[in-house]
């Protein structure tokens, strides 16, 4: 998953470290009973417009990228994020771009939640494209929707971890 990948700066390098370590010694590094475990994400652009969709994440209570946990079996990070990205939105459009490679590795904290703990993702990021921005539609009403240019997009967001990856993101665009 990280073969050819290199960290842009020392808090990255931390995260991957952390990364390829998890996947080196669990036996299931997607297993949501672990502390640390992989997720797919992704940031979702529409290229035409310059713009990108965020998600609310009402556990956050911050707007988002979509992604999230593997379903069981699921192996790959971009195929997890290319899933929870049409559950997500209703896009059925979504396709890797302007490639699949892997944009931005980053452990990030997770609050407890009911009986669930505090607990780390492993998040490994993509980004996707749609040509149908309009068919978007949030999942369920708590999780709405927005396109945003990346400037405003970027001042939207509260975690420096997602305006780095969507820094990257308009290096792309």
């Amino acid at each position: 998953m990280l073969e050819g990948y290199t960290a842009r700066d020392e808090t990255e390098n931390a995260d991957v470290a952390r990364i390829r370590e998890v996947l080196a010694t669990a036996a299931d590094p997607f297993a949501r009973e672990i502390p640390l475990h992989v997720t797919g994400s992704a940031v979702i652009v529409h290229p035409e417009s310059r713009r990108v969709l965020l998600r609310w994440h009402q556990r956050q209570q911050a707007w988002l990228q979509v992604g999230g946990h593997g379903d069981p079996g699921e192996t790959d990070p971009l195929v997890i994020a290319l899933r929870e990205g049409r559950e997500e939105t209703g896009l059925t459009d979504l396709r890797p771009w302007p490639t699949g490679d892997l944009l931005h590795a980053v452990v990030v904290p997770v609050p407890a939640k009911g009986a669930e703990p505090a607990h780390e993702h492993a998040d490994l990021r993509y980004v996707l494209a749609t040509g149908q921005p309009e068919a978007a539609r949030p999942e369920k009403p708590g999780a709405p929707l927005k396109w945003l240019p990346l400037d405003e997009a970027i001042g939207a967001v509260s975690e420096d971890n997602l305006r780095e990856t969507l820094r990257r993101v308009q290096e792309r665009l």
